[in-house]
């Protein structure tokens, strides 16, 4: 090989040696949780999973029905879905950056020279021509180092976490349209029992009011019950003004009118188990969307860096053109028009280190900032599923004591019923009982309403029957697929070469 020859060959190592000097450092990988902080929890293990359409364990049809409207028309759902569609036009996009391309070009064009110009058109015999040209342009970008690559797995992985946020955003939204729509149904049980408890006070006044004129009693007993009735009746005027209020709320979760609801029956409250499920710290990483959509952003941030640190490295090419070109538009499709042409190109990012060097410093940025949101979201999710669970177990233990007092009030109610009909008593003390009973099972039905919030609460924090599926995500080319049972963050993802 002469030395002419070689010059350009010691160039082309030269500037290579240039550039991988400047090439930074693989990334450190996060450091991320694979347990969700539960240990100690002192709540019941042994329960179940809720399924992805978990209300229908409360076979109630009318909230079936609700759900299925709410998941199909509701407007809470339309930014989710468009966020989703918009991540997976990022993956064709990136992809289309890659690989081979191709590129058809007709011009044709009359031009007019300068007269002082390089040539004069007196040398040319004319001012003025005409210029055609046909062309097919092919170029072929060889992704040595990934960056391509990378690019596309980060919008697969983002696409993924968009995903995942459209599952939250519907997880958000059943769980609001059942919590709405029990929380009508415990309305519609207390505001029975506070109706009768203004009945059986009334009855109560009405004995009073007799022993009053009749001088049996002093009429502060009249207007004790008059209080009494007061307060009543605010309870019952209390609980008849929230039905309205939560159907409205509910036809603001479907995206309807009021007045479009269907007609819902009053329905006694169905009873909440308060038992997490095994191994609830572990399963809860691939059960919860949001985390799993958090996991995703690292993913999609870690092969963001890799893209940027492939930056560093030169850009070869392959290109090609074969077309037809002529001044003269009559001669333009003969054969002594054609033009032809192919050659490799390279891009050495020799003086534009700063400006590569600040991108990837913002790249590795961004995967702290994803890898802390990661772990922000784990510790929030577990705090969220212990809070619940401990406040499902508080309820119920607190609605077994309760229970045992309107046990008691009912024995008592069924000691003064006996004394009534033996005529050893009138019904005053009956009434009284009687009220007791209502008061107590008014205190119930607001414990079994707190009990199946909480259960709602308690399924939305276990993620509502979301499980994070094998993703497949399409390579560069749109030809082989990876598949990965969630997204791992070890080496082989993080390998930047």
């Amino acid at each position: 090989m002469t030395a002419s020859a070689a010059r350009p060959l010691v160039a082309l190592a030269t500037a290579l040696a240039i550039a991988s000097c400047s090439i930074p450092p693989k990334p450190d990988l996060p450091d991320l949780r694979n347990e969700a902080p539960l240990a100690g929890v002192a709540a019941p293990q042994g329960g179940a999973w809720p399924d992805s359409e978990w209300w229908r364990r409360y076979a109630d049809d009318q909230l079936d029905g609700l759900e299925q409207k709410a998941l199909a028309s509701a407007p809470s759902l339309d930014e989710a879905r468009k966020r989703f569609g918009t991540a997976l036009s990022s993956v064709e996009i990136a992809r289309a950056a890659g690989g081979a391309s191709f590129q058809a070009n007709a011009q044709a064009q009359r031009q007019r020279l300068s007269e002082h110009g390089l040539i004069p058109p007196e040398f040319l015999g004319f001012t003025w021509y005409n210029q055609g040209d046909l062309s097919l342009q092919f170029q072929y970008d060889f992704d040595f180092w990934g960056k391509t690559r990378a690019a596309v797995a980060a919008s697969v992985d983002e696409a993924h976490a968009a995903e995942a946020e459209r599952s939250a955003a519907a997880l958000l939204l059943t769980t609001a349209v059942a919590d709405t729509y029990f929380g009508w149904q415990a309305d519609q049980v207390r505001l029975a029992l506070a109706k009768d408890t203004v009945t059986a006070l009334e009855r109560t006044r009405e004995l009073a009011a007799k022993r009053v004129a009749r001088g049996i009693d002093a009429p502060d007993t009249v207007h004790q019950a008059d209080a009494q009735i007061a307060a009543a009746r605010e309870l019952e005027a209390g609980y008849a003004g929230s039905a309205p209020i939560r159907l409205a709320a509910l036809a603001a979760l479907l995206g309807v009118a009021p007045a479009e609801l269907p007609a819902l029956a009053a329905k006694p409250l169905p009873m909440a188990e308060a038992a997490l499920p095994n191994d609830v710290g572990i399963d809860l990483l691939a059960r919860r969307p949001d985390i799993a959509a958090s996991r995703w952003r690292v993913e999609a941030a870690l092969q963001r860096v890799n893209q940027a640190r492939a930056e560093f490295y030169p850009d070869i090419s392959l290109g090609a053109m074969v077309g037809l070109s002529s001044i003269d538009l009559d001669k333009l499709l003969t054969g002594g028009s054609r033009v032809a042409g192919i050659g490799p190109a390279l891009h050495l990012p020799v003086f534009g280190q700063g400006r590569l060097r600040a991108a990837y410093g913002v790249t590795q940025a961004q995967l702290q900032a994803a890898a802390a949101q990661y772990d922000a979201a784990v510790v929030d999710a577990a705090r969220d599923v212990a809070t619940q669970a401990l406040n499902l177990q508080q309820i119920d233990a607190r609605r077994g004591q309760r229970m045992q007092q309107v046990d008691a009030t009912r024995a008592l109610e069924d000691t003064a019923a006996a004394r009534v009909r033996r005529g050893v008593t009138d019904d005053r003390s009956l009434l009284g009982a009687k009220a007791q009973v209502l008061q107590q099972r008014d205190a119930v039905a607001t414990l079994d309403a707190q009990a199946i919030s909480a259960q709602i609460a308690l399924t939305k924090a276990l993620g509502g029957g979301y499980r994070m599926q094998r993703a497949t995500a399409p390579d560069a080319a749109g030809g082989d697929t990876t598949e990965s049972p969630k997204p791992p963050i070890n080496a082989e993802r993080a390998d930047s070469r």
